[in-house]
């Protein structure tokens, strides 16, 4: 048995029965919980991609909401949104290192409509959406100065209005094919379990840590 006694979890070896057939069922269950032991930033995703001669890249986003996918939201000119426009693959890594806990994610990415997307950015804080206006994500800046400045300028040309939604700017769905849980277990003998998809739905295959 390990004892997280920071969150008050104990954690016991887990079996295939224990497992839900669905993997995005099992990824809520173990979502809710560490969102209910009060984590920090439990629902920052790692997300990789790749160019098409394969050179990765990988960076932290949020997680905004599982559907048939994972959602996330972007500037679509950013290094991750290039790369996927020409290469729609991407994994994706949730570590919650106080429970002990990981997923991964392996699928193909799609942009969700533009009416999601705007309606997600009309929930965003206002500052968050002057950000996204004022912000070039990834282009080089001469200082931080510059980046203050075309917030404040952002700022007065929509003083006392909406922040309507840029166009380079919006959502994402990783549509999984395959899922990895894994709890720590003592002496490194970790519980790894596998999802992939198949004609019948899901195969579960316990891995060797």
């Amino acid at each position: 048995m390990i004892s997280f006694a920071s969150v008050g979890v104990e954690s016991m070896a887990i079996y295939k029965k224990d497992l839900s057939p669905d993997p995005f069922k099992q990824f809520i269950k173990w979502y809710t919980d560490v969102h209910d032991l009060g984590v920090f930033e439990y629902d920052a995703m790692t997300l990789a991609t790749a160019t098409l001669s394969g050179r990765p890249s990988c960076r932290t986003v949020l997680l905004k909401s599982v559907t048939d996918g994972f959602i996330f939201h972007t500037n679509y000119e950013s290094r991750k949104g290039i790369e996927l426009a020409k290469n729609p693959q991407a994994a994706a890594v949730f570590y919650w290192k106080e429970v002990g806990r990981q997923v991964r994610i392996e699928g193909r990415v799609t942009k969700i409509s533009r009416e999601e997307s705007a309606a997600y950015f009309a929930r965003r804080p206002r500052e968050s959406q002057i950000g996204a206006v004022a912000s070039f994500q990834d282009r080089p800046l001469s200082s931080r100065e510059e980046l203050e400045e075309a917030f404040v300028r952002v700022s007065s040309r929509y003083e006392d209005q909406e922040v309507p939604i840029p166009n380079y700017w919006g959502g994402y769905s990783l549509i999984p094919e395959c899922f990895e849980f894994w709890e720590a277990r003592e002496h490194r003998l970790h519980d790894r379990f596998e999802y992939t998809k198949s004609s019948n739905g899901w195969v579960i295959q316990r891995l060797s840590p």
